[in-house]
């Protein structure tokens, strides 16, 4: 029996369901197993793949959740793009640890981070919908989150066939993004 997990060019190791598991800010070390994480889940066609250069320059928005055997079996990033809003991105966790709430852990550390930085606004983009509403975002379009948020997307190659939805949740509701209107 193999110790691995594979999926195209895939190797994911195999874990342990019931290790414990910590949550921490990612290191140098852990870029290799983000990659692996999320090139899973990319190549299964459920989120963006994330180069290795990508994950280096933004290694400190990421935080990951190392189990006791030392393997990353979640990953996940607040992206800061502007003042006022933050995007939660590169959520993954081993097909192996789905179901345990790891995902949810991730996501309320981002959260968490976005409110200690007085960000009041937070969004990603998800084929996961319900994962996120069952954490009080809410379903969005680009046009309604600032043109920062949207300017990112042309480098995007599925720009024109996205297929993820835009979900936010106000974190300040009297400091958050407001669309201005015609006629002010």
């Amino acid at each position: 029996m193999s110790d691995l997990i594979e999926l195209g060019t895939t190797l994911l190791p195999k874990v342990r369901r019931e290790a414990n598991v910590e949550l921490r800010k990612a290191r140098i070390k852990d870029v290799e197993q983000i990659y692996q994480l999320i090139k899973y889940w990319a190549e299964r066609g459920l989120m963006l793949v994330r180069s290795h250069n990508h994950l280096y320059e933004n290694l400190r928005d990421f935080f990951v959740l190392e189990d006791e055997d030392g393997h990353i079996v979640g990953s996940g990033a607040l992206h800061i793009l502007w003042h006022d809003i933050a995007e939660v991105r590169g959520l993954a966790i081993h097909p192996e640890r789905q179901g345990q709430g790891l995902g949810r852990w991730i996501a309320l550390a981002a959260e968490r981070e976005a409110k200690d930085l007085g960000i009041p606004q937070i969004f990603a983009w998800t084929l996961q919908v319900r994962f996120f509403t069952s954490l009080g975002y809410h379903v969005t379009t680009r046009e309604a989150l600032p043109p920062k948020v949207y300017a990112e997307c042309s480098a995007c190659p599925f720009y024109d066939n996205c297929r993820e939805i835009g979900v936010t949740k106000i974190l300040s509701p009297e400091e958050a993004y407001k669309r201005p209107t015609a006629g002010f």
